[in-house]
């Protein structure tokens, strides 16, 4: 593995990346077009139709030309195999970004059904171009909102009691415990379903850690996996694998 794949972050790419971060809660964009020049490379680049190539290529973006914030190849081997392990008939994704969480979950979960959450409509139609050049644009749905908006987009999905089978939190880290409970509280998650959320350790989702662990064996069990953030080796990361157990005890006790 080559010194620039090793350590991405003393790229000029990762230090664009950091000077944007600020952008990201409001805009879900880094804000230098790296999310649509990840479309074009893409349509210019992967061959039409073939998930696994559009995959490679999405990573080879983030490795070679503008770091992306997407789960990346890494923690995409434990979403792979939690999804293989569900094998959904319905997923629901919260952070669209550039459409790669979907595709992963789509090709691990071929008669899956995926509906993607996105803040930003910019960000939904890339992800959409990414879709489409795979061959998988009918059986992803991207919704252009936030949980946290009082109940609009969780209308807008409209599932019924105990239709999902896999949650995938990749979105703003402090909003992963009360989006995940307000999914709870409309009984979408069917007993035995999986969660699984990244970047717990980096930039970290604290009060969500501490939530599965208070309710560890109770209503829920849940896998820390250790690994690194997305396209480098060095910045440790913990992806969390929880599986539901039912709805004992309340999702409203825990931390607030």
């Amino acid at each position: 593995m080559s010194l620039t794949r090793r350590l991405p972050f003393l790229r000029w790419s990762f230090l664009r990346l950091a000077w944007g971060a600020r952008h990201i809660t409001t805009t879900g964009q880094i804000g230098d077009g790296r999310e649509a020049a990840a479309a074009d490379f893409v349509e210019t680049r992967a061959r039409p139709g073939d998930i696994d190539d559009v995959i490679a290529t999405i990573d080879r973006f983030a490795y070679e030309h503008s770091y992306l914030i997407n789960v990346g190849d890494e923690k995409g081997l434990l979403l792979d195999a939690a999804v293989r392990r569900a094998a959904p008939s319905t997923a629901l994704e919260l952070g669209t970004y550039c459409g790669y969480g979907a595709l992963r979950i789509v090709r691990a979960a071929p008669r899956a059904r995926v509906f993607s959450v996105e803040l930003s409509p910019a960000n939904a139609e890339v992800a959409r171009r990414i879709w489409a050049h795979a061959g998988v644009a009918d059986r992803v749905t991207c919704v252009v909102g936030t949980i946290g908006d009082g109940g609009t987009t969780l209308d807008r999905l409209g599932f019924s009691p105990g239709q999902l089978d896999l949650l995938f939190l990749d979105h703003d880290k402090d909003a992963y415990l009360t989006d995940l409970r307000a999914i709870l509280d409309r009984g979408w998650l069917r007993r035995g379903a999986v969660v699984v959320a990244d970047n717990v350790g980096i930039p970290g989702a604290p009060r969500y850690r501490a939530y599965m662990t208070e309710h560890q064996g109770t209503l829920w069990r849940t896998v820390e996996h250790k690994t690194h953030a997305e396209y480098q080796t060095l910045l440790p990361d913990l992806v969390l694998e929880s599986d539901y157990l039912g709805d004992r005890p309340s999702p409203r006790s825990g931390p607030a």
